[in-house]
């Protein structure tokens, strides 16, 4: 999110933001520690999701936990896991050494997990070097736990999950759930309904998480309010829209992926639909996902129309 779109998002009296990671190669491991991430005191600051088959869980851990503090205890971190796109490709470049020995399932996950909430790392913590004297310090000062540690960040991780597989272990190991607009057909091939596989993956989720029916649960879809968009903004809101409808119709390839319409429409249109939506209305929270490709103008018009309109409409208030 650039700072302009930040500025948008703090004078309309957002509550959080979600980063998405976009790059080419490989996503961002945390959101950079700059002043404008640091200036709002109120909203909350989220990754969705960390391709985790990018990263080292030791040095995420530390990361987050840094950026964590920095933020004032902010930070919704989301991650997943599975291999890197494109790995026959780039893994000599990213595991030169051990390519065929990384293990990207969800023990990368529960590693990450460990050192955020502050497990041992290792069997050894102390000084090593001179004995201490306040001319002569300990040359080294190690600790048998991942440094900094942020009181409060491990209940504030996210699993992003499209399977029930999925919905299952981020249950199991106390995380937040991150549906989005992708999950995996596992039924009948006459069950493939979206709304419908996406709730099943919520009430798995919930059934194995120890807070039962108050588990955080996000979903993430791509809505697009119109309120205030000029005739060429709706059109081309309208063209994005249906030249990704096809993909929605039925299981996308051998993982059966199923893909959510995008919602386009006035927020009193969106509103109806997603009210009508079977896992919308499991859920106290969203996550609505903004396109790529439109420019500067559009996103303003998008954020402030979903504050102002969308929001008011789906029963939120600003808290500022």
């Amino acid at each position: 999110m650039s700072p302009r779109w930040r500025s948008s998002s703090w004078a309309s009296g957002w509550a959080s933001t979600v980063r998405g990671s976009v790059t080419v190669i490989c996503s961002t491991a945390s959101p950079p520690p700059s002043p404008s991430w640091r200036r709002p005191r109120r909203i909350e600051l989220g990754t969705a999701v960390i391709p985790l088959g990018w990263e080292n869980p030791l040095r995420l851990a530390e990361d987050l936990a840094t950026v964590d503090l920095m933020s004032g205890g902010r930070l919704n971190p989301g991650v997943s896991v599975g291999p890197p796109m494109h790995y026959d490709r780039v893994k000599g470049a990213l595991y030169p050494d051990t390519a065929d020995a990384e293990e990207f399932g969800y023990e990368r996950a529960r590693r990450l997990l460990d050192f955020v909430r502050g497990e041992r790392a290792t069997e050894f913590s102390g000084n090593e070097g001179f004995e201490a004297t306040r001319r002569q310090p300990h040359i080294e000062s190690s600790s048998d736990r991942v440094q900094p540690q942020s009181a409060g960040l491990g209940s504030r991780m996210w699993y992003g999950g499209g399977s029930l597989s999925s919905a299952r272990w981020a249950g199991e190991h106390g995380m937040s759930f991150l549906t989005s607009s992708v999950v995996k057909a596992e039924g009948p091939e006459d069950a493939a309904d979206f709304a419908e596989i996406q709730l099943s993956h919520i009430r798995t989720f919930r059934a194995h998480h120890p807070d039962g029916d108050s588990a955080r649960v996000s979903q993430g879809l791509v809505v697009v309010p119109t309120d205030s968009a000029t005739p060429e903004q709706r059109a081309k809101y309208e063209t994005y829209a249906a030249q990704r409808l096809p993909r929605t119709a039925s299981p996308q390839g051998p993982a059966r992926l199923m893909f959510a319409p995008d919602i386009v429409g006035s927020s009193d249109e969106i509103a109806e639909r997603l009210h009508a939506h079977a896992a919308f209305r499991e859920v106290d929270e969203v996550a609505f996902a903004l396109p790529f490709t439109f420019e500067h103008e559009d996103y303003v018009q998008i954020l402030t129309d979903m504050a102002e309109k969308l929001g008011p409409a789906l029963g939120w208030q600003s808290a500022s």
